[in-house]
């Protein structure tokens, strides 16, 4: 291991680095809490020449390093897209204020099989982890291009033990969800009562949502026989929107719809009284003129703010879509 990674193991993401007999004093705490900076960060160790992009960070870690999954087309030297994976990790000094992030892509036993168990010959797009504590299950759901009717979800869940050892499953089809049209990026409410995807069943790609009876667990909800969901209106246009990611009362999202700064945009939501509110622009620090897409929001309990993980053909890059990461403040209202 380089010296460069050596700060990986550190297993905090907030540091003090005291030095005894090294000073007269200790260090001053000058934050209490981190702060993600608003400098958009391109996850260099992970980006290719090729597409890379559809990250998913897994919520129920909280520490400062991440295992993360996403689709790639680099295996195929730019044909299908396979999910693979890698690792990023932060670190924030709490003296100078200053913000360390690195990334690389990794070799882990389990994580190789939770994603070869998905990868078919086609496109697996939009992967998307969470635990389900009524089961003390962790679950993982994507999107697979089928033969028949274009993309499909499909889902596998598993004990959160990360051992080559760990049973997986080979992932069954999410039937409430699909449809004979193009049905993916899956999200969840933070209480797994309401699932959110994106599906062109209309015409073009719109955000919808189903709501969990009270009276039905998770597995036997999500295999139910097909049904028409709702469509999230107050967010939807007439022109594609895609790739929704919901976390505590905040959606966010990529669309084409116009007034924005080129190609897909990323959006967010706020949900009050019942409904989510208009979609607000996230802004020229994070759109550009090239193509912003499938975010992913996240949250650390010793941090201010929050951050985004996206992707984007901006140029600049490795080439084809690279992911990113950004800190991003969001209303509290």
């Amino acid at each position: 291991m380089t010296g460069s990674r050596l700060w990986a193991l550190i297993p905090v993401v907030v540091i003090l680095l005291v030095l005894p007999g090294c000073q007269d004093k200790p260090l001053k705490v000058n934050y209490e809490m981190g702060i993600f900076p608003d400098t958009v960060m391109s996850l260099d160790g992970l980006n290719t020449q090729f597409d890379d992009y559809n990250m998913d960070i897994e919520a129920s870690r909280i520490n400062s390093s991440h295992p993360v999954v996403f689709s790639s087309n680099r295996q195929s030297s730019g044909g299908e897209f396979d999910l693979t994976h890698g690792m990023l990790w932060y670190v924030f000094g709490q003296t100078t204020g200053s913000f360390m992030l690195d990334s690389e892509m990794n070799t882990d036993a389990f994580l190789d099989r939770l994603v070869n168990a998905f990868n078919t010959g086609g496109n697996e797009f939009g992967p998307y982890r969470f635990f389900n504590s009524r089961n003390g299950l962790e679950y993982m759901v994507a999107a697979t291009a089928t033969d028949s009717h274009g993309l499909d979800l499909v889902y596998t869940s598993y004990t959160p033990v990360y051992s080559p050892a760990t049973v997986i499953d080979e992932p069954v089809p999410v039937t409430l969800f699909n449809s004979s049209f193009n049905d993916a990026y899956f999200s969840l409410s933070s209480s797994l009562d309401t699932g959110y995807f994106c599906s062109d069943r209309a015409g073009n790609f719109d955000i919808y949502m189903m709501r969990r009876p009270s009276v039905m667990n998770l597995d036997e909800w999500l295999l139910s026989g097909a049904a028409a969901p709702d469509a999230v209106d107050s967010v939807n246009s007439v022109y594609d929107d895609k790739c929704p990611f919901v976390r505590g009362r905040y959606m966010v999202f990529a669309s084409e719809m116009p007034g924005g700064y080129g190609g897909f945009d990323l959006y967010y939501s706020v949900f009050r009284k019942g409904k989510w509110s208009a979609p607000v622009n996230l802004g020229p620090r994070i759109n550009s003129a090239a193509n912003e897409y499938r975010p992913v929001l996240g949250t650390d309990i010793r941090f201010e703010n929050r951050y985004l993980v996206f992707s984007s053909d901006r140029s600049g890059g490795k080439g084809g879509y690279d992911l990113y990461f950004t800190g991003l403040t969001l209303p509290k209202d």
